[in-house]
C-alpha cells in the first residue's frame, strides 16, 4: 500500500510527524505538506504565484502553498505512480460540522478524492496535541481496516472520502468508532477590529460559532462521549431534493433563458 500524507498545520507539525511514524510500518509513505500553517484554506489552489518544492532533513517534502496545492502537485507532477490512499492530518483541533467546509485538512484529502483516490482526513478534537500517540495509533488501525476497501489500482473503483475526529484521550479510554453525520454550528462570532500603529483598521475573523446541532448521531455528540467519529463525505453540492421545486419555479416564473433576448 502506498500512502501520500499531507496536512494543513505545516510539515513541522507534531500531528503529521506522529501520523508518519504510525503509518510507515504498514505502508510505503510519502509526505508532501505545506511549508507553513494553512488552516482554513479549504480547497484553495495557488494560481497567481509560483510554488517551490523543498526537502527537510527528515525526508519530508514541503511546498510554499496550500494543502490542496501539495496534493495536486504531488499527483500531477511529483509522484511516479499515484498512491493507493491520501491521508491528511493529524490536525491540531477538530474538523466537525460546518468546519469541514473551511478545513485545509479536509481540503487536502478532498483533492485526492477529486483525482479518484480514496482519502481520509484525521483531526484531534482539542488543540495542543495531548495524547497524539493514541490518535496516531487510532489512525493507523483505521487505515489498516480500510485497506481492504481500496481498489486494486487507483481509478478502478469509485473513491471514498472519510472525515475522522479523535478525542484527546489515552488509547484505552477511546470508545469504539461511530459512523456519524455532520453536526451544525451557529453563525460565526462577530469580527474583531483593531487599530494598527498608523491608525488603520485591521479586521480579524471571529471565532467559530457555538454548536447548534449536536444531537445523537452527529460527530459532535460522538466525540463528546469519547467515541471516534467517522463521517463519509461527498462533493456533489446539488440540492437534489429541491430540483423539482426549481424546475417548477423556472417554468412558471423564470426568465426567458437561452433566447438571446429574442
Amino acid at each position: 500500500m502506498k500512502i501520500l500524507i499531507c496536512n494543513d498545520d505545516g510539515y513541522q507539525a507534531t500531528g503529521i510527524e506522529a501520523l508518519y511514524q504510525a503509518l510507515r510500518g504498514v505502508a510505503d509513505v510519502e509526505v508532501i505538506a505545506p511549508e507553513y500553517n494553512n488552516s482554513a484554506k479549504s480547497n484553495a489552489l495557488t494560481l497567481h504565484s509560483p510554488l517551490y518544492l523543498q526537502q527537510a532533513a527528515n525526508g519530508f517534502r514541503y511546498i510554499n502553498g496550500t494543502p490542496a496545492d501539495c496534493v495536486h502537485i504531488a499527483l500531477t507532477g511529483l509522484l511516479d505512480n499515484p498512491p493507493d490512499l491520501v491521508v491528511s492530518g493529524i490536525n491540531n483541533g477538530a474538523n466537525m460540522g460546518d468546519d469541514t467546509i473551511y478545513s485545509g485538512t479536509v481540503g487536502a484529502a478532498m483533492e485526492g478524492y477529486l483525482f479518484g483516490i480514496p482519502a481520509i482526513a484525521f483531526s484531534q478534537v482539542e488543540k495542543g496535541w495531548e495524547h497524539i500517540e493514541a490518535a496516531a495509533e487510532t489512525a493507523k488501525r483505521l487505515v489498516q481496516h480500510m485497506a481492504r476497501f481500496l481498489p486494486e489500482k487507483p481509478g478502478m473503483a469509485p473513491p471514498w472520502l472519510l472525515n475522522v475526529n479523535i478525542p484527546n484521550l489515552p488509547l484505552e479510554q477511546l470508545k469504539p468508532m461511530r459512523l456519524c453525520r455532520l453536526g451544525r454550528r451557529h453563525s460565526a462570532e462577530r469580527v474583531i477590529t483593531q487599530q494598527n500603529p498608523r491608525g488603520e483598521t485591521m479586521y480579524w475573523i471571529g471565532n467559530a460559532g457555538a454548536v447548534k446541532d449536536d444531537a445523537e448521531g452527529t460527530d459532535f455528540h460522538a466525540t463528546a462521549h469519547g467515541h471516534v467519529s467517522v463521517t463519509p463525505l461527498k462533493i456533489d453540492l446539488t440540492d437534489h431534493e429541491a430540483l423539482g421545486y426549481w424546475a417548477q419555479a423556472f417554468t412558471a416564473h423564470g426568465p426567458d433563458l437561452g433566447t438571446g433576448g429574442a
